[in-house]
């Protein structure tokens, strides 16, 4: 890097740069400190166009500025969602996205900045979901595969056998719950145990709505209780406080959340009656041993999934091995199927297989018993089936980015804290901020890191422990991710387990409940931990 800059503006921002980085936590978790590293290599990249004497700098905005673009995206989506329902998510969302992220490019550059900075925004909101982008895919081959291979019929049908209606929702809640926690991650649960489970429901003529919204419930309890999760490892870092003690703290407003939302699908089960689609699925089992060889042997794809999660191999290769395991599994347990799903019978019987398994895998599987319920049941998966989703998350994160980089998310921010008064009003503006995050910037991560490192200095100033932070960012920030149509967590949802976001949003309880329990024992006082203002200052000093 030249010593010398070319004004100083830019050494103005090279200074501030210095501090800003030096203000970082060490992060725990890949994905966490992929984060960063993509962040920090965007700030680098900033500093060498100030270098050549471009734009050096822009004025800050202004409230009203920052919640235009915000007002926009609301009125756009509920037009969206009043013209086209739960088919808004398939192009009329992502156009509502793209014009409110041009109007915040509009404002930036009102306010100083160049068109390249915010195509360099685009390109890093981009960047930062690739990860999660190649895990959709992966999940789509691996449900086609596993579709064809006999895995998901075959938990399909010892599910219907051993699952009554009586206790369904709760036995599928603490299910996903126990993987969740095992294994650490939502999306895995989701992918695997949760698309057999929707199976499952319909079979037994149930909601598949409620159905899950108790699958979300499980996973993401579980993947905010393990310190497995990246998340869990993300939300103390950025917070400073320490993973196990983060996770201690979080059982006070976590298992209460939890115990409330098994109460509640508990009922629900109580009262459950076959559904009017019930009556199409009480042949399910006999259509699934007619067109699958059913066995226990079938689940060993769905073991290595597992134990490779519980090794802590990355999402992407895990599923990937697990899509092509069930393409295999295929090949040499259905061959009929298989050679069926190819479509041209000019094939040898070799290359009838291989072309099926890999039909499987970019265009899902597809069956035609002459049961139309079980038919749309078994027909799905595939790569292209999340060409759509990942179109709706490259949309809504370009937004965020452009927010970010024009300083409307940090004025918004601002904003909220402005109004902060008491201990109770810091956290449940905490737990704001985070669902706000979680709805303009579509991420998880941002939904954490964000407002971690916004009101990091004012929980220090007020005597209060990190652990409060780290706690009220999990407890929004990660709960409320999957209940929003275009956030990443929420589009994997609706696109893994085949029911739109807003079928499933009142029936997640966990999810619900858990920042209102947060928000309630903030004003109460209830678990809140205090630092005498020593620590805090032995504190500021040490970073």
């Amino acid at each position: 890097m030249p010593s010398r800059l070319a004004s100083p503006a830019a050494r103005r921002y090279t200074r501030a740069l210095v501090r800003r980085l030096t203000a970082y936590p060490v992060l725990a978790g890949r994905a966490a400190r992929r984060y960063y590293r993509t962040g920090l290599k965007m700030r680098f990249e900033h500093l060498g166009g100030f270098m050549q004497d471009s734009t050096n700098g822009s004025r800050a905005p202004s409230l009203i500025q920052a919640l235009m673009p915000l007002f926009f995206l609301i009125v756009g989506l509920a037009l969206s969602v009043h013209l086209y329902g739960e088919n808004s998510s398939y192009g009329a969302n992502q156009i509502v996205l793209l014009l409110a992220a041009g109007i915040a490019g509009l404002v930036g550059i009102r306010n100083g900045l160049r068109w390249s900075d915010i195509e360099n925004a685009f390109v890093h909101g981009i960047s930062v979901a690739t990860g999660a982008m190649f895990i959709l895919f992966a999940v789509g081959a691996l449900i086609g595969s596993w579709i064809l291979a006999g895995i998901v019929p075959t938990l399909i049908y010892y599910g219907t056998e051993l699952l009554a209606p009586s206790f369904f929702y709760p036995a599928a809640c603490v299910i996903c719950a126990i993987v969740g926690l095992t294994v650490g991650s939502s999306w895995t649960v989701a992918g695997t145990l949760g698309v057999a489970l929707i199976g499952v429901s319909q079979g037994l003529g149930l909601s598949p709505a409620i159905t899950a919204g108790a699958i979300i419930s499980g996973a993401y309890f579980g993947d905010k209780m393990s310190p497995l999760s990246d998340t869990t490892n993300l939300a103390p870092a950025t917070a400073g406080s320490d993973l196990f003690e983060h996770i201690r703290h979080m059982a006070w407003t976590t298992l209460p959340s939890l115990i409330l939302a098994l109460i509640l699908f508990t009922v629900f089960s109580l009262g459950a009656e076959p559904s009017g689609d019930g009556g199409s699925f009480a042949e399910l089992d006999e259509v699934l041993t007619t067109q699958f060889n059913i066995g226990l042997h079938l689940l060993l794809p769905l073991l290595v999934v597992f134990v490779l999660a519980l090794r802590k191999v990355p999402a992407l290769p895990t599923i990937t091995v697990g899509a092509l395991l069930g393409a295999v599994f295929a090949v040499i347990f259905q061959p009929e199927q298989t050679m069926r799903l190819a479509g041209n019978p000019e094939l040898s019987s070799g290359m009838a297989q291989l072309g099926g398994a890999w039909h499987a895998l970019f265009d899902g599987f597809s069956v035609e018993t002459g049961n139309e319920a079980v038919d749309s049941l078994l027909s799905r998966g595939g790569f292209n089936s999340m060409i759509n989703t990942v179109g709706l998350i490259m949309c809504a994160m370009a937004f965020g980015a452009v927010m970010e980089r024009t300083g409307l998310l940090e004025r918004l921010a601002r904003a909220v804290l402005s109004a902060v008064k008491s201990t109770g009003s810091l956290i449940t503006a905490t737990l704001a901020t985070a669902i706000g995050c979680n709805i303009v910037a579509a991420d998880q991560y941002m939904a954490i890191v964000l407002p971690g490192r916004l009101y990091r200095a004012e929980f220090r100033k007020r005597g209060l422990a990190p652990v409060n932070l780290s706690r009220a960012l999990e407890d929004a920030g990660t709960l409320t991710s999957p209940l929003v149509p275009w956030n990443t967590c929420g589009a994997y949802m609706a696109a893994t387990l085949g029911i739109a976001t807003s079928a499933y949003l009142p029936y997640a309880f966990f999810n619900l409940l858990n920042p209102l329990i947060a928000a309630a024992m903030a004003y109460a006082g209830f678990r809140i931990i205090r630092q005498q203002p020593a620590a805090t200052e032995a504190e500021d000093v040490a970073r």
